[in-house]
């Protein structure tokens, strides 16, 4: 048994949102900050040999910029890069395009192009974004293209000194000929990288559709046990069996589905087999008393229909609610509290266990913990990670433990690796546990096998892996 932590599997889907993206974003940073710093430096130093002051301070702020894009992606601090990169870029155009790139009857103004270039390189940077906060900067660029290519808005005038702050013609000429090849290889390469990713969401989807109508979707079962290594249940993992890419992990079918609106029909698939796998287990004694949870993503707990959806699946399937689990994560508490609540309540009026999973990572505060009809908390891999070495850890993951046996909740932790990891969670009062320590996720077969020989066997008087 190895001591090094596996994440769970949806701590997977979670953060890692789409490997792709994130690479891709880091480059596209690195690359505008590198374009930025050489283009600020060389501007910068004609200037300084011309002794234009205004220019040389303008195209400073604009290398300083790409300086601190650069060192900030490199030291992982993407986001923070992205919006000092599209906030500096906003206020250096603005300076240009009103002090120093003034139309007239021979030059056009050529340094708002960028407003529309990196207009299209937001959409893509910030994908992952709050919608409101990414339109909202894609909505500013376009309309400062729009003023800027519209009218000869800019706050030069006839005086001298304000004539000394514009560019002579012969610049603005070249300027004209290099920003307008600059802007156009930027369009031409954000637009190649939106229709490959058009093509692409495109390809998936249809993979995705298919492989719905088609079954190649499957459950595995992970272990949930309690301290005396008694099998109580499982939580049911979605994979994809892809007939050419082989099993693939929730990573590879949550992020997608969620962008391309298939998380709902996805997540009724998940519900339905959950359900019809109880109404299995009932059918045995050694297996009845299961319970089974399920994940539930967001977008399926918004849908209006969702609550009416689980109830008839219980009905048709004929299974006992109170073996079921929906376990949901705190991202579901930034959106209307009252209807949340409400669905809750209907499901566990109808004897369905509610979990929040994930506990202390997200959104929770004891305001909403106090309201939300809640049935188990579930402690995040976070705390159980670094439980033995960090003593804000231990604190933490106890006072969870207390807090839901105050509240009348169960409590489980997940991402236990480790015998270490259990024996303090137990010390502390944990009651159930689920981690690689005692199974990987696997088919139903060997899941059931599994609980058929803990059955056949006497009680764990020292709790060892299930899965050795």
């Amino acid at each position: 048994m190895k001591n090094q932590a596996k994440p769970t599997e949806y701590d997977i889907a979670s953060t890692v949102l789409d490997e792709i993206q994130a690479h891709r974003v880091r480059i596209a940073l690195q690359l505008v900050a590198t374009i930025c710093m050489l283009a600020g430096v060389g501007w910068m130093s004609l200037f300084i040999f011309q002794a234009q002051w205004f220019s040389v301070t303008v195209d400073a702020w604009l290398a300083g910029v790409g300086a601190a894009v650069y060192l900030l992606n490199r030291s992982g601090r993407t986001r923070v890069a992205a919006f000092l990169l599209f906030g500096g870029l906003f206020l250096v155009l603005a300076v240009m395009s009103l002090f120093m790139d003034v139309p007239n009857a021979t030059t056009p103004r050529v340094v708002h192009l960028y407003f529309l270039a990196l207009a299209f390189l937001a959409y893509l940077i910030l994908q992952n974004e709050h919608y409101l906060l990414k339109y909202g900067v894609i909505a500013v660029y376009l309309v400062a293209f729009v003023v800027f290519s519209s009218t000869h808005l800019s706050f030069v005038t006839e005086s001298a000194q304000m004539q000394d702050v514009a560019l002579a013609e012969d610049i603005r000429t070249v300027g004209a000929w290099v920003n307008g090849m600059m802007v156009t290889a930027m369009l031409c390469l954000v637009l190649y990288v939106m229709r490959s990713d058009f093509a692409r969401q495109t390809h998936v989807s249809k993979e995705l559709s298919i492989a719905l109508w088609d079954h190649q979707f499957v459950l595995y079962y992970q272990p949930q046990v309690d301290q005396h290594g008694t099998i109580l249940g499982a939580e049911a993992l979605i994979r994809w069996q892809h007939p050419v890419r082989g099993l693939l992990p929730p990573k590879d079918v949550i992020p997608v589905a969620e962008k391309i609106g298939l998380m709902i029909p996805i997540g009724h698939w998940v519900l339905n087999a959950a359900c019809h796998q109880l109404a299995i287990w009932a059918a045995r004694q050694e297996t009845a008393h299961l319970v089974l949870a399920v994940n539930i993503s967001a977008q399926q707990f918004r849908d209006a229909g969702f609550v009416p959806q689980v109830l008839s699946i219980i009905a048709r399937t004929g299974i006992d609610p109170s073996r079921l689990k929906l376990e949901l994560t705190e991202s579901i508490l930034i959106d209307d509290m009252d209807d949340v609540i409400g669905k809750m309540a209907a499901l566990k009026q109808a004897g369905v266990g509610i979990a929040l999973d994930d506990f202390g990572s997200g959104y929770s505060s004891l305001n909403y913990l106090r309201r939300l009809p809640l049935t188990q908390l579930k402690i995040d891999q976070l705390f159980v990670r670094d439980i033995l070495g960090n003593v804000h850890d231990k604190a933490i993951a106890r006072t969870i433990i207390a807090l839901g046996k105050a509240l009348a909740f169960d409590v489980i932790a997940e991402g236990v690796e480790t015998g270490s990891q259990l024996q303090c969670l137990i010390e502390i009062g944990c009651p159930a546990f689920q981690g690689y320590f005692f199974g990987k996720p696997v088919p139903i077969r060997e899941f059931d096998a599994l609980v058929l020989k803990q059955g056949a066997s006497p009680p764990h008087a020292v709790l060892t892996p299930l899965n050795e």
